[in-house]
């Protein structure tokens, strides 16, 4: 089954805000919270709203113009308390004028042969987590939109350059399903 080049053209627009928004985070250092995002199709918006012509960067604007696609972030800030990013993530709704979500987390990766001698006790496991030599720390930017399209960027720390971010619609797939799912 091919894709459509509007389908193309969307997976394109995911692909460079997703980017984006982990390039904004990145800014920032590691050691963040987790971060949530409205995704809006730029040109939707600034139709329904367009007062927010003076607030966009001008190459967003062309961009917006060139492209029905292209997607503004939109960060989400007073998020509801959550014990983990589940909870935080099921308790999330976007109305009809947001076209997409994402979420940025930051992980921490071992080898499957790891779990084999982590400790039951949830905060020795958080200590041999952190002391591991094997260990990775990754950030992950996950995103859907509510028409399909799936994306995921990941960085990892010990390789903390925008050149060496990884990106593809597989990566985390229970992430960007879990994402998809509060468009639903």
């Amino acid at each position: 089954m091919s894709t459509s080049s509007s389908d193309d053209a969307a997976v394109q627009a995911l692909d460079r805000v997703m980017r984006e928004i982990e390039r904004h985070v990145a800014s920032a250092g590691w050691d963040g919270p987790v971060r949530v995002f409205a995704l809006v199709r730029t040109a939707a918006a600034l139709e329904a709203e367009p007062e927010l012509a003076g607030q966009l960067p001008p190459e967003t604007m062309v961009a917006a113009r060139l492209d029905p696609e292209h997607l503004t972030a939109v960060e989400q800030e007073g998020l509801p308390a959550a014990e983990d990013l589940e909870q935080l993530l099921g308790g999330l709704a976007w109305p009809d004028t947001v076209h997409g979500a994402a979420v940025v987390v930051e992980r921490v990766v071992l080898p499957s042969s790891a779990e084999r001698d982590m400790p039951a006790d949830p905060q020795q496991a958080v200590q041999y987590l952190m002391s591991h030599p094997e260990r990775q720390d990754v950030r992950l930017a996950a995103g859907a939109l509510r028409d399909g399209p799936r994306w995921c960027v990941l960085r990892t720390r010990a390789n903390d350059d925008d050149a060496a971010v990884a990106a593809g619609p597989d990566l985390v797939p229970g992430l960007t399903d879990a994402v998809a799912a509060t468009l639903l």
